[in-house]
């Protein structure tokens, strides 16, 4: 008995002790969303999927905490969407135990946050993009979580003619910032969902709202707009006909997030943002944020359960964005490593 006693004092005391580490709002009348970089270095191995689970249990547990509205995935669940035969380099789970792990782990989140996902180029086709083959309506369909029915808006055909959250809107409001509605596009996404997109944000219903869009190859850590990539998946449209098509001729996009460009030389190589004025000279702010490769590469842990808090402030503009790991900061011993907190980790993005 006292044994069981003494261990149930080392565990309220790190109970104790990990709460008053827990990220608060800078003001009380914010509100946040999180932002989850590409997981699939997480669950291409058995070893690395916990560590998403943890992110995601993390994030459903400050729920209240950071006054937490949603939450936002850049793409790849996955690192093949359709692969029977682990090479045991690139992961050592089939594509069906990968999809299960995602699965799992935003399970965490369901009935409790509306959490928006996007697809990566390995979520389509058999490993990369061969085709616009596609798991997540199987894994993320609909009907999945209850809170969806409360903000999801609009949805547009994947390109088989079936509706899915391949391409989906969702609604949000808050009395500082008014009506906020995020869009998600497929990876590279063709011609009619642009249109789709388009025809959304301009419309009457939408036409006053703050519109983000969240898609997943967009950007390079330099700034540069990715203009063309190598896959097989066709029709597509990448990041510069993004912008021409839809992100300049909308007055009323403020801002893109994307993930996927990623390198092993540093953090800074995986992170870019750079600002431009739309057709009616409002910025939009363009931000990347990938870290699959931070905890050993690409063969390493997954990304150090590295994600951002975005404080949206209610002066009704300004969004505090913050780079966070809940997987350091759930240990005293590496507590002091849970911040990232250079220029390009932690910045303000004002939408004038």
């Amino acid at each position: 008995m006292k044994k069981l006693s003494f261990f149930l004092l080392c565990f309220l005391l790190f109970i104790s002790s990990y709460s008053q580490n827990k990220p608060t709002l800078s003001d009380k009348n914010s509100f946040s969303m999180i932002l989850l970089p590409d997981p699939q270095s997480y669950t291409k191995f058995d070893t690395n999927q916990p560590i998403f689970e943890l992110m995601t249990a993390w994030v459903a547990s400050v729920k209240k905490n950071l006054a937490v509205k949603a939450v936002l995935c850049t793409g790849d669940l996955v690192e093949q969407n359709e692969c029977l035969v682990p090479d045991n380099v690139n992961g050592n789970q089939t594509s069906e135990e990968q999809w299960k792990a995602a699965s799992r782990a935003f399970e965490r989140l369901d009935h409790r946050l509306p959490y928006i996902i996007c697809g990566g180029n390995h979520d389509y086709g058999y490993k990369r993009a061969e085709n616009r083959l596609c798991n997540i309506s199987k894994y993320f369909p609909v009907t999945r979580d209850l809170l969806w029915k409360d903000c999801l808006v609009s949805v547009c055909n994947n390109a088989f003619g079936v509706p899915t959250l391949e391409n989906a809107a969702y609604e949000f409001t808050n009395k500082n910032w008014g009506n906020i509605l995020v869009i998600v596009l497929e990876f590279a996404p063709r011609d009619e969902v642009l249109e789709w997109a388009k025809s959304l944000a301009i419309s009457e219903r939408f036409e006053n709202h703050k519109v983000f869009v969240l898609t997943h190859s967009y950007l390079r850590w330099d700034g540069s707009i990715i203009e063309k990539e190598s896959y097989g998946v066709s029709p597509a449209n990448y990041g510069k006909v993004i912008w021409e098509k839809l992100l300049y001729p909308c007055k009323n996009i403020r801002m893109l997030i994307c993930g996927h460009y990623c390198s092993t030389e540093g953090f800074v190589y995986n992170v870019g943002q750079r600002c431009d004025k739309n057709i009616a000279g409002k910025n939009v702010f363009q931000m990347m944020f990938n870290a699959q490769t931070e905890g050993g590469g690409w063969h390493g842990n997954g990304g150090d359960g590295w994600l951002r808090i975005m404080e949206f402030m209610p002066d009704g503009k300004t969004i505090k964005i913050k780079t966070f790991s809940p997987f350091f900061a759930i240990s005293p011993t590496t507590e002091k490593y849970a911040w990232r907190t250079e220029e390009f980790d932690q910045f303000d993005i004002v939408l004038d």
